[in-house]
């Protein structure tokens, strides 16, 4: 299967579960909001340029607004996170390493410690920048820091469990 196809496919059963699943979970708590959608972009190869990352993003987050009915908020935070993304991994993983020898982010290309970092610096920061946006109308400190903590922490959860339920085998890349 082509990498394009995978990735298509890949980001059409993310916006599914998100929209049709997580969506429509009745809220377990006010704070409480599981995303997942976002590993999509996570998950989007190495060698994909910075700019061509910002415009994936920008049109997956602009699907997903459109399904939910959002005004842009996913849309913004999609592109915040496409952009912060090239940075931590030039940060997390030294220059000749997985960046060259494996196509995509993972476990098996970067390590469980600079992956994790890189999930749950990008997991908060999506988060915060969203709920930000949210918090923008509401203006309760409290609340902006509760919704915080509290989506990050069950997205990384779920994020914890896609990752160990759907084991993505990294191919060693040769000279390509």
């Amino acid at each position: 299967m082509s990498d394009f196809v995978k990735h298509s496919l890949r980001a059409m059963l993310f916006l599914l579960v998100q929209v049709f699943i997580l969506h429509k979970i009745p809220p377990l708590h006010q704070f409480i909001v599981p995303y997942l959608y976002f590993l999509f972009i996570l998950w989007l190869p190495f060698n994909m340029g910075r700019t061509w990352l910002m415009v994936v993003a920008f049109l997956y987050g602009l699907a997903l607004d459109y399904f939910l009915m959002w005004p842009g908020l996913h849309t913004a935070a999609c592109v915040l996170i496409a952009y912060l993304r090239p940075f931590l991994v030039n940060l997390l993983i030294r220059q000749e390493g997985a960046e060259q020898s494996y196509g995509a982010p993972s476990i098996n290309s970067m390590g469980w410690a600079p992956y994790m970092v890189l999930v749950v610096v990008l997991t908060l920061v999506h988060h915060s920048y969203l709920v930000f946006l949210e918090w923008m109308s509401f203006g309760n400190f409290w609340y902006f820091l509760g919704k915080v903590g509290a989506s990050t922490g069950i997205s990384l959860l779920l994020i914890l469990i896609t990752e160990m339920l759907f084991y993505r085998k990294e191919r060693f890349r040769t000279n390509m």
